[in-house]
């Protein structure tokens, strides 16, 4: 089981919006990229949701677009060990500092979590701080989450177009 570390995040003082991931897979990781793996449908659904092609821009544009969007982008898990790509099998993780975090975005109104790892490490590292906040549980956009269609993904993830 080999040993994994998330990126850095994606914000700056406009971000009203934070969407946090559990950890990238493999394919992500491999890129140094946030959702790389071709079948995972968050770069579609955000971009459905602030109606922009981001499928179609390379990878540092989708990001400039996010913040333009006043969406910002982390992981709640700082580094774990994991054999592949599946939240199930992450161990021994920590924590990213969430807290230091959000206390540097001024305007964040809005904590997304993309899938149900993310939400139960993101809100016991949140804590008290958490009721600060609109949170949204999302349906993760993994390939791994397809019991959920898409388009009950989708109307779920345009929750974020009603915060930001």
């Amino acid at each position: 089981m080999s040993f994994k570390r998330c990126f850095a995040p994606v914000v700056d003082a406009d971000t009203r919006t934070l969407i946090l991931g559990s950890l990238p897979g493999e394919v992500s990781l491999a890129h140094g990229q946030y959702y790389a793996h071709p079948q995972n449908k968050f770069w579609v659904l955000v971009g459905e949701v602030i109606e922009r092609d981001l499928v179609g821009m390379d990878y540092s544009t989708r990001l400039d677009a996010l913040l333009e969007h006043h969406i910002g982008l982390w992981d709640v898990v700082a580094e774990a060990r994991r054999a592949g790509s599946l939240d199930s099998r992450i161990r021994d993780h920590a924590s990213n500092d969430l807290i230091a975090l959000v206390d540097t975005l001024p305007k964040l109104v809005t904590i997304a979590f993309n899938g149900g790892t993310a939400a139960r490490i993101g809100m016991k590292a949140l804590g008290e701080r958490a009721e600060r906040y609109r949170l949204l549980r999302l349906p993760s956009s993994s390939p791994a989450h397809a019991s959920v269609p898409y388009a009950d993904k989708l109307v779920l993830w345009r929750q974020i177009r009603q915060f930001n």
